[in-house]
């Protein structure tokens, strides 16, 4: 009797060992179709992307640019396109660096997330508790001014509200202790208006809380950690290396290489310098997408890095696409998954970088070249191939044909030079330096028999070409360009025929570019 009953154990207990060994081959099958079927779907869709990806470059005429697609914690595509230099040979590939612009502001949100990891900061904060200095227009503003908010966009300032400072070459802390004279144009917290000042805030505190600068935190915190070794954040290390992208610009309608001695972006860095390449901002993406974490290890807690992905500022939506501005981020609503992205413009160099938190899938787009939708085109052409079943629908050309509409239009609206312009004073009357609080002192003198304004510590030059009366048109004495914009300087006389007042209409969208002569008993 004891024979068959452990006859019927020792049967049992082959049988369960049979059934195990059954189920776990076919659970081992069905892991490799399916890791096979993912393979070869994430093969197709690289496929036709890379193929997509380069006849739209080619139809915006951009001269080169680098696409890597991130999925869960590995690059899955990884490629450059056309040159680094319009008329050159020199290929684009994927450690070709470029200045990849407001894309930086998530590094500066990052870094905030960590102090808060830390308990050297919390997002509720009032700036002024950490940064004694800080100012706004409104002292009620000032006091209530939480640090969250200076990288949400609702600061009812005017936007791109004084960033030519930077342009001209004033320092971040001449910037910050400007701010206190921009007028508000709307109440506090209620309207979306994209500013970049206010990150440099955010940095200063960064700097006072770890008595380290924002360039040595990014370094330590996040290139050194991510292994984004080819990144950085100054000028000098971009023109020294002999693999970098050089930037393009729109210059009487036609695509051209850019200036390269611009340190503009770089004293906005904190809102728009860093350098990088797909390479290194792959590693990037794995880290956003995967909580914090790269390679196993935690570098911010998920807690407070979703924060800097998470709603806070309803954006006036583009294509009906629901979109809000986070901290140093934009929460978008693609069908039909939900997307964390942000793109980012300099002189030279566009960009676009975004990922879909669900499906921890994630794209970085670097150009060099401005004043196109490209990265925006391709995000959506993505967006369709992963999830909406590979729709045909052409973005690129939607938006090219809009984009080509928008110049048509613009170059129309140009303003004509009169026949026959309204002669002028002589020129020794408009000679004068001219003050605002702003700005400080722009100079005017005669050189070669023509007016040339001078503004900011970079003496940054533009000739005046007398249009009509008092009016003169501004040339950029470096020609970069804004597209097909015009500006102009507006001279106002008194009863005397003496000048009282001189409008810069390029710096007054903000209200800041009013001045008056600095000595009051002009000629």
């Amino acid at each position: 009797m004891k024979i068959k009953v452990l006859l019927s154990v020792f049967l049992f207990v082959i049988l369960v060992i049979l059934l195990a060994i059954l189920l776990n081959t076919y659970v081992v099958s069905e892991a490799q179709n399916t890791g096979s079927n993912e393979l070869k779907q994430e093969q197709k869709i690289s496929s036709d992307f890379d193929k997509y990806a380069e006849e739209a470059r080619k139809s915006w005429n951009i001269p080169g640019m680098a696409v890597a697609i991130v999925k869960d914690d590995k690059i899955i595509f990884s490629k450059g396109y056309g040159v680094k230099k319009l008329g050159d040979n020199d290929p684009i590939d994927a450690h070709t660096l470029f200045q990849i612009g407001s894309t930086s502001k998530a590094f500066t949100t990052t870094l905030m997330a960590m102090l808060v990891d830390e308990k050297k900061l919390n997002w509720k904060d009032k700036v002024i508790d950490h940064y004694p200095e800080f100012r706004m227009y409104d002292p009620w503003v000032t006091r209530e001014f939480m640090v969250e908010e200076l990288t949400e966009q609702h600061s009812g300032l005017p936007a791109y509200s004084i960033d030519a400072l930077a342009f001209f070459g004033f320092d971040r802390n001449y910037i910050m202790n400007v701010l206190r004279f921009v007028k508000p144009i709307s109440s506090f917290r209620t309207e979306f208006a994209y500013v970049n000042h206010l990150f440099l805030v955010a940095a200063k505190i960064l700097e006072i809380k770890t008595g380290k600068t924002w360039e040595e935190n990014l370094k330590e915190r996040i290139f050194v950690p991510l292994n984004m070794n080819e990144s950085s954040s100054d000028m000098k290390s971009l023109l020294k290396s002999k693999n970098a992208a050089f930037g393009h610009c729109l210059q009487n309608n036609q695509i051209a290489p850019a200036p390269v001695d611009f340190n503009w972006m770089y004293i906005y860095a904190p809102t728009g310098g860093i350098n990088s390449n797909i390479t290194d901002m792959a590693e990037w993406l794995k880290l956003h997408i995967n909580n914090g974490q790269v390679n196993g290890k935690k570098i911010v807690s998920s807690e407070n890095l979703n924060f800097t992905h998470s709603p806070k500022t309803i954006i006036d939506s583009e294509n009906k696409l629901k979109a809000y501005y986070c901290n140093g981020w934009v929460y978008v609503e693609p069908k039909p998954f939900s997307a964390v992205i942000h793109d980012g413009q300099t002189s030279g160099y566009q960009s676009f970088v975004a990922f879909w938190p669900e499906q921890k899938t994630g794209i970085v787009i670097l150009t060099n070249s401005i004043h196109h939708n490209l990265p925006k085109a391709l995000f959506f052409y993505l967006n369709d191939l992963f999830f909406n079943s590979g729709s045909q629908h052409d973005w690129s050309k939607e938006f090219l044909d809009a984009f080509n509409k928008k110049q048509k239009d613009d170059i129309a609206k140009r303003l004509i030079k009169p026949d026959k312009p309204v002669s002028l004073l002589p020129l020794d009357k408009y000679i004068e330096t001219y003050c605002n609080e702003f700005y400080g002192a722009v100079k005017i003198e005669k050189v070669d028999n023509m007016l040339q304004l001078t503004i900011g510590p970079d003496k940054y030059k533009f000739s005046m070409i007398h249009w009509n009366g008092n009016i003169f048109e501004l040339k950029d004495s470096k020609e970069i360009a804004n597209g097909n914009s015009q500006n102009f300087a507006r001279f106002e006389l008194d009863e005397n025929q003496k000048v009282v007042k001189l409008t810069l209409d390029f710096l007054n969208k903000d209200g800041c570019g009013i001045f008056v002569p600095e000595n009051k008993d002009n000629k």
